[in-house]
């Protein structure tokens, strides 16, 4: 069975809805309503409380360029020192080979020089030690004689 036919007009009006979360209605620019859910703005983080520097920091701070001048007047120094500083140590090189070879040589040219007014001749007898110790008692005076051949 068809339904009877109904030529009435309704106008629609909008309505704003019950008061959902986050439901709101908005009239666009040209006229038409537009509801939708609603973004909650969110709070921008809070910002931190500033801390105030510290004392070693500002310390720091105040003595950086000081002490970068004089690192830098240092290196300039260094490198007008350099080459008395390259001589030296090549003296001191020198010296040190001086008295090594003052320690090497002087021995060697003393035996050298005792033996040609001795006369020896390079062949030498060997000497023999002989010891003799003798105690009386655990705490007794040690006697001894040595020996000589």
């Amino acid at each position: 069975m068809p339904l009877p036919a109904v030529h009435e007009r309704t106008v629609l009006t909008p309505t704003q809805p019950a008061q959902l979360p986050a439901v709101q209605s908005v009239q666009l620019p040209d006229g038409r309503i537009v509801t939708g859910y609603a973004l909650t703005p969110t709070q921008p983080p809070a910002a931190p409380a500033t801390q105030p520097v510290p004392a070693w920091a500002k310390t720091a701070a105040l003595l950086a360029p000081t002490v970068g001048t004089g690192i830098g007047a240092a290196g300039i120094g260094l490198s007008y020192a350099a080459p008395g500083l390259i001589a030296m140590s090549h003296a001191l090189w020198s010296a040190a080979a001086l008295i090594v070879a003052a320690v090497i040589a002087i021995p060697v040219v003393l035996r050298t020089a005792r033996r040609s007014l001795t006369g020896e001749t390079g062949t030498r007898t060997t000497t023999h030690i002989t010891q003799n110790i003798t105690s009386t008692g655990l705490f007794g005076r040690a006697n001894g004689t040595i020996n000589n051949r």
